[in-house]
């Protein structure tokens, strides 16, 4: 099995350290294209005004001036001798659950995989933001290798992946794993202003304490309970429970 790595923290974050040990557990055909520097909450974004520079680090490790999304693009179309069997994208420094996954870049990388048609698994690790970087990375590592194998058996639908969250604990007070839905967050972020040496203003955007929906079942909920959390996504945004509204109305002129 060919597996691709990437992630949105750059190709010096821990956390691809920690996903290579990971994917060798699975194969000895690991290759890495991860960004050149931190791409976080920049989604399944393109680069498209700016050449992609291309620095081969070692052996099979390479990174790219670009996005997750264009690192997955890179690795399919250019340096691989045709598409790898798997994308592992991760393993994120943070969670990235409920309405997170939008503007996640770890989750964009495994979005990237399988809009080519590739099994393609975003990998995150939860972890106390209010005490610095601590994060437990031996959570992931440890139980990721069996959960990955196990879901290589399942059989996906065309357009859909997979989301691992998993919990900020010690590796050996994992609760369990559980098949979840997306949780709801009220929005996290405030605009946070300050003033340059010279008097004028910047501004910083900023996490704050969020409320949400913690309902049993949730991504959200799970890690709350020491659980890792799978969650299938899948690509088709369609609102298939609105078509018939939309369509009704606009048959009754009711819609410009």
């Amino acid at each position: 099995m060919r597996i691709l790595l990437t992630n949105d923290d750059g190709i010096h974050a821990e956390g691809l350290s920690v996903l290579e040990r990971i994917a060798r557990t699975i194969s000895d055909d690991v290759w890495v294209v991860a960004p050149e520097v931190d791409q976080s909450g920049l989604a399944h974004s393109l680069t498209l005004s700016e050449p992609l520079r291309l620095r081969q680090v070692s052996e099979r490790r390479f990174a790219l001036r670009g996005t997750p999304t264009d690192c997955v693009i890179m690795a399919a179309k250019k340096l691989l001798d045709g598409k790898p069997d798997l994308v592992l994208s991760g393993v994120n420094v943070g969670a990235n659950l409920a309405d997170d996954v939008t503007y996640s870049g770890t989750v964009a990388g495994a979005i990237e995989g399988t809009l080519q048609g590739i099994r393609s698994i975003a990998l995150s690790q939860a972890y106390q933001h209010t005490l610095g970087r601590d994060v437990p990375w031996d959570v992931a590592e440890t139980h990721a290798p069996a959960l990955i194998r196990t879901l290589l058996d399942v059989e996906l639908p065309v357009g859909t992946l997979i989301n691992l969250n998993f919990p900020n604990c010690a590796a050996e007070a994992v609760a369990g794993v559980e098949v979840t839905s997306q949780g709801k967050l009220e929005f996290g972020l405030t605009i946070d202003e300050r003033t340059d040496g010279r008097g004028f203003p910047y501004f910083w955007l900023r996490f704050g304490e969020r409320a949400g929906d913690f309902r049993d079942g949730t991504d959200i909920h799970a890690l709350r309970e020491n659980k890792i959390s799978v969650t299938p996504l899948k690509l088709d945004l369609t609102d298939y429970t609105v078509q018939d509204r939309i369509a009704r109305a606009l048959r009754e002129g009711t819609v410009a």
